[in-house]
């Protein structure tokens, strides 16, 4: 199919918006969120950005509700059904104007003792594993985790390794701190993303500071085993190199796989390890922006100091509330991966119907294909092909060289995020039906 001058003038549009919002730093816009921007502008489904647009739990939103309105904790905060909380919120929306308001100002920078206490009990209860509060910080989202954490490890120049594809936030926060992103690439082999050990073995020990390890992976979908966690491990304690988690997706495994946490499995690890972790994806409340890092003892008044300098603190309801879902039963964390599963499974069917190349994610709720068997996108290249999706198709996706900053292999793949309801999927499964066809 010919590709139309206006298609080719739109990705080259959208491709110097990107451009020209460059600084000295070389960060620019998101393009994930440039996707989302662009799809509600031209009505496509939008499979670009990783958010649910289902509701958190109702505990929560209630504990949210609370705290907003009343401004005041009630006694064994996260005890409290439903039906507490709306009768706590009644009785706050008859109280007086000048009733002492708390949750809405400033917590400690590091976060509520409670809240922190929360987070601490969470490990004990899913993992079996004891980390004080004391060394918990909550933070603006994930996202402000990794920024502290890399900040608080490394100095201007360090380099630190990441593998690719990776979120495009990584090379990002590392331009914004003069940091040297060090690119591992990981690759299609046998229906799985493997990494060379050897590749991996020279990052480490040319220098690096710190490494990034985002297990269950985004974009790709895999879950790191025991074995590679060891080698890393192993790598990075050889080399005095801190190893920085993001573990958002550490409920969406699949097929039995397991997520393992670092700190629990590896003891030695333990002063080496920052653990990133957030609400958003688990409890769909992207926008609360609730996170946190556990922390080696002997960094957690660094770490705390940058936290404190950058954002002062995470917001204040949403510590209060946030824990209730820390309080959440076991199976809700347990059966959590239920939901994406069958959305990823009749995703993908549809688009190897359509001739896109498919891994099986191990954990997350993504897709990231190989596009060139597609009749309608083989000769596009990558962002006119995400372009098409968008246009021609209604559905909105990321192209795939945004999650590599070393490899060219990115350019034959777009991005499919899967979170969304169940009516936006059965919606971009018939255009997607419609629209392809296999070569």
């Amino acid at each position: 199919m010919p590709i139309s001058r206006a298609l080719v003038m739109t990705a080259t549009a959208v491709a110097a918006t990107a451009t020209t919002t460059q600084l000295g730093t070389g960060v620019r816009e998101s393009t994930i969120r440039l996707m989302t921007r662009l799809a509600g502008e031209h009505g496509a489904v939008n499979l670009s950005q990783g958010f649910p647009n289902e509701a958190p739990p109702l505990v929560m939103r209630l504990a949210l509700a609370h705290a907003v309105i009343s401004g005041q904790s009630p006694e064994s905060v996260g005890s409290q059904s439903t039906d507490d909380l709306i009768k706590l919120i009644q009785s706050s929306c008859q109280g007086t104007s000048g009733t002492r308001d708390e949750l809405n100002q400033y917590s400690p920078p590091m976060g509520r003792p409670d809240s922190r206490q929360a987070v601490s009990d969470y490990y004990s209860r899913l993992y079996g594993y004891d980390w004080s509060s004391d060394d918990i910080t909550l933070t603006l989202g994930a996202t402000e985790a990794m920024a502290t954490a890399l900040r608080t490890c490394c100095k201007p120049s360090d380099r630190v390794v990441i593998f690719e594809p990776y979120h495009e936030l990584y090379p990002s926060q590392c331009h914004i701190f003069s940091l040297q992103p060090e690119y591992v690439t990981l690759r299609e082999e046998n229906g799985e993303w493997h990494y060379d050990f050897e590749e991996l073995r020279r990052a480490v020990e040319g220098g690096a500071k710190a490494l990034i390890l985002n297990t269950p992976h985004n974009p790709t979908g895999k879950v790191f085993c025991r074995d590679e966690l060891e080698q890393i491990v192993h790598l990075c304690l050889e080399n005095r190199c801190y190893i920085i988690t993001d573990e958002i997706y550490e409920h969406m495994t699949y097929d039995r796989r397991e997520h393992i946490l670092i700190p629990r499995e590896f003891p030695l690890a333990r002063e080496w390890t920052l653990v990133c972790n957030s609400i958003g994806k688990s409890a769909s409340a992207t926008g609360w922006r609730l996170g946190w890092c556990l922390t080696p003892p002997r960094i957690t008044a660094s770490y705390r100091g940058v936290h404190d300098q950058l954002v002062c603190m995470a917001p204040h309801p949403m510590q209060f509330a946030g824990i209730h879902y820390f309080g959440l039963p076991d199976d809700f964390f347990r059966k959590l991966h239920t939901r994406y599963r069958e959305r990823i499974e009749r995703t993908s069917e549809a688009l190897i119907a359509a001739g896109f190349r498919v891994v099986k994610p191990q954990g997350a709720y993504y897709l990231f294909v190989h596009y060139r068997s597609v009749q309608q996108l083989r000769e596009l290249d990558n962002m006119q092909a995400a372009m098409h999706m968008l246009i021609n198709v209604g559905v909105a996706v990321v192209p795939g060289n945004n999650f590599y900053g070393k490899c060219s292999e990115g350019g034959n793949y777009l991005r499919f995020a899967v979170c969304r309801s169940d009516e936006d999927i059965d919606l971009a499964i018939a255009r997607i039906k419609e629209k392809l066809t296999p070569c």
